[in-house]
């Protein structure tokens, strides 16, 4: 049995698969928001009932909102902040008395999503989580792709590429820098982008619905959503070149966008024909979790 954690700001959730990659046992408790100690303990305490629901014990593995140093090994880049500079896949194996896999929970998307999703008996997956931010993962052969530091995939700190006059410098966003995929291709971007000009407080689904009814306005900001994520996209095109595209979070839920990219990313891509496909998740919302769980391989049972 694989289990795996996808650990968030707010919710932890436990997910248990059979060897077919069933699904076992799941569970959601809430995140202990800045406790390190009571987030350790409620680890224990979910990998305790899985086992008891199911009878059986299994590998575990963790996906995190942030990553592992190469360096010091210990965590870095979490939004959870209070597991910065902490040593945790040494005080969760001394806790649970087993071996515990540790990746960022956007490559743990990519491996799910390569395992038995979208990207399924593909070489090279580019997973992009276009929800509250905007993150990527890469999975090379259906295992992560961390990169030397621990940063490979970091979609959202990377500048929209092939900037307009009318775009440059961009906005503000928290990463540090202007005109971030994180601020611009996010969901929460898009909201605030179009709340920014017209001062209303639509949700993304709102402008969307709004757009096709054939209003100008919304129209007119969801095409230049769709401008920047597929300049966005295009760079992956240039520089990894996947396999398959897999879109998750709440704006792959556009079914439009799937038409209406491969056109906004042809311009930039440096080659005569282009046509990876760009495809929605499979498993939705559970593909964090369900990588985790895949970060352990049937062989390594």
């Amino acid at each position: 049995m694989r289990m795996g954690i996808d650990w968030g700001g707010t919710k932890m959730e436990i997910i248990a698969l059979s060897e077919q990659g069933m699904v076992r046992f799941r569970k959601r408790v809430a995140t202990p928001k800045g406790d390190y100690d009571g987030c350790l303990r409620a680890v224990a305490a979910l990998v305790a009932d899985a086992e008891a629901a199911t009878g059986k014990t299994g590998t575990l593995g963790v996906g995190l909102p942030g990553s592992l140093s190469p360096a010091t090994g210990l965590v870095k880049n979490s939004n959870a902040t209070w597991l910065n500079g902490k040593p945790l896949d040494r005080d969760l194996q001394s806790l649970l008395g087993r071996p515990v896999r540790i990746q960022n929970d956007a490559n743990c998307f990519a491996v799910s999503e390569a395992t038995d999703g979208a990207g399924a008996g593909k070489a090279v997956v580019h997973a992009i989580i276009i929800g509250t931010g905007c993150g990527s993962g890469i999975a090379i052969n259906g295992k992560a792709h961390s990169g030397a530091n621990g940063i490979a995939g970091e979609w959202g700190a990377i500048t929209v590429p092939w900037m307009t006059a009318e775009e440059y410098p961009g906005p503000d966003c928290w990463i540090g820098h202007r005109g971030t995929l994180e601020y611009w291709c996010s969901g929460t971007g898009f909201q605030a982008d179009y709340q920014k000009s017209t001062g209303t407080g639509l949700k993304g689904p709102d402008i969307i619905a709004l757009k096709r009814q054939g209003d100008p306005l919304a129209t007119e900001f969801y095409q230049a959503y769709v401008s920047r994520l597929g300049r966005a996209l295009a760079l992956s095109a240039n520089l990894l070149d996947p396999d398959v595209l897999v879109l998750g979070g709440g704006m792959s839920n556009v079914d439009e966008l799937y038409e209406d990219l491969p056109a906004a990313m042809a311009p930039y891509i440096f080659s005569d024909t282009y046509d990876t496909p760009i495809l929605k998740a499979v498993h939705g919302d559970s593909s964090g979790v369900r990588g985790a769980a895949w970060l352990w391989k049937p062989d390594e049972i």
